[in-house]
């Protein structure tokens, strides 16, 4: 007990004043000890070596360019015997940080304005032009309606509309795809990026890569990780779907770019890792327009100048290329800053040690009443100095 000196109508004594004395137990020093480390293993562990507190970050600024190249044939009664090349299937010829590759069609050839029967559908067939409403036009019409009930076939009439004859039928998809051999167009993505903080540069064609390599190599994921050119049926079976049966209704595959890299190592250890998946989806369970397509045309005149066209409507694949990325260097900003965090978190020990002892072990009430004992002052006898 601290013992300390007053002076009281001349006489020296010695009294004694409260104070709080701390009880610690051995099970309060291991938990104490335990917590810090959780603490040091955190800062070590977790801040500083997986995520890599020492280092200053910045994200990637990309540009992607691809090029397709393949050629198949069909033969057709429609069309009779039939190339394709790049200029037939890639549409448009460009995209920002995508391609699509056509891989089934349903083309209506020969079309011209004027006046041909509706598909018949619940809201088309009629009996009499008492069924048809002039100007009328909805959602999914072709064309704008005459008033007039006419023959479609032999056994049905439709109302009669104003639009490019004859009107399309895409009611049956073909069924296998009509270029089966777009399985095997390759696709050379040129993928360059950039990271601005650290002034950082490359591409995705390695220095290594020479003009031969390049013209030959297939990407693999196991024999040649970095080859930047991908066969469209091996995209799609990395992604785990059927090719075949993808290209009947066309979707939407997604090639991923990553370029993690420390930047602290040497140049040649940032390379890119590519990854693949399917982004619309297909679920079994819902049917409702699946797939990827839309419709374009081709215009023409014949000799009398009347104008003709040919409406295409495409389905295929569109492949989205998407790059990501961090990168990190040393920088002694961000290790001070998250050296001192560590340090601070050491204070928040004791409260958490004391939180578990009071709150949460089974002895918590004898921790509490033993916690803080209080020491009562002495009676002081005044009037007997030698009594002190």
């Amino acid at each position: 007990m601290a013992a300390c000196c007053g002076a009281v109508r001349g006489f020296l004594f010695e009294y004694d004043t409260p104070r709080i004395v701390l009880i610690r137990s051995r099970k309060v020093g291991l938990i104490n000890r335990a917590v810090q480390l959780a603490i040091l293993a955190y800062v070590i562990g977790w801040v500083f070596l997986w995520e890599k507190g020492y280092q200053e970050t910045d994200s990637v600024v990309s540009s992607v360019t691809t090029k397709v190249k393949g050629v198949t044939m069909t033969n057709t009664s429609t069309l009779g015997t039939r190339i394709w090349d790049v200029a037939d299937y890639v549409i448009p010829p460009q995209e920002k940080n995508a391609v699509f590759i056509m891989t089934n069609v349903i083309f209506t050839l020969n079309q011209s304005q004027g006046h041909c029967p509706e598909l018949p559908d619940d809201n088309t067939e009629c009996n009499n032009n008492s069924s048809c409403v002039p100007g009328y036009v909805s959602t999914h019409s072709n064309g704008i309606q005459t008033g007039a009930c006419i023959p479609y076939n032999s056994s049905i009439k439709t109302c009669e509309v104003f639009a490019w004859c004859p009107v399309e039928d895409d009611y049956h998809i073909p069924k296998p795809a009509f270029l089966q051999g777009a399985e095997n167009f390759t696709i050379l993505v040129k993928n360059n990026i950039w990271y601005p903080k650290f002034n950082f540069s490359k591409r995705n064609i390695l220095p290594t890569f020479s003009s031969t390599y390049l013209k030959n190599c297939i990407y693999d994921a196991q024999t040649d990780p970095f080859c930047p050119i991908f066969r469209l049926g091996k995209i799609v079976e990395a992604a785990g779907q059927n090719f075949q049966e993808m290209a009947v209704e066309g979707g939407v595959m997604g090639l991923q770019i990553n370029w993690n890299c420390n930047l602290d190592r040497a140049a040649s250890h940032c390379v890119p890792k590519y990854s693949f998946r399917r982004l619309d989806n297909k679920d079994s369970a819902n049917t409702v327009s699946p797939g990827y397509n839309f419709r374009f045309a081709k215009y023409y005149k014949d000799s009398s100048g009347i104008e003709t066209r040919t409406l295409i409507k495409a389905y295929g694949i569109r492949l989205d290329i998407i790059v990501f990325g961090k990168a990190g260097k040393f920088d002694v900003i961000p290790t001070m800053i998250n050296i001192g965090s560590g340090l601070a978190l050491f204070g928040v020990a004791t409260v958490l040690c004391d939180i578990v002892v009071l709150y949460c072990m089974k002895k918590r009430y004898y921790y509490r009443e033993k916690k803080y004992k209080y020491v009562e002052d002495y009676e002081l006898d005044l009037s007997n100095p030698l009594s002190q």
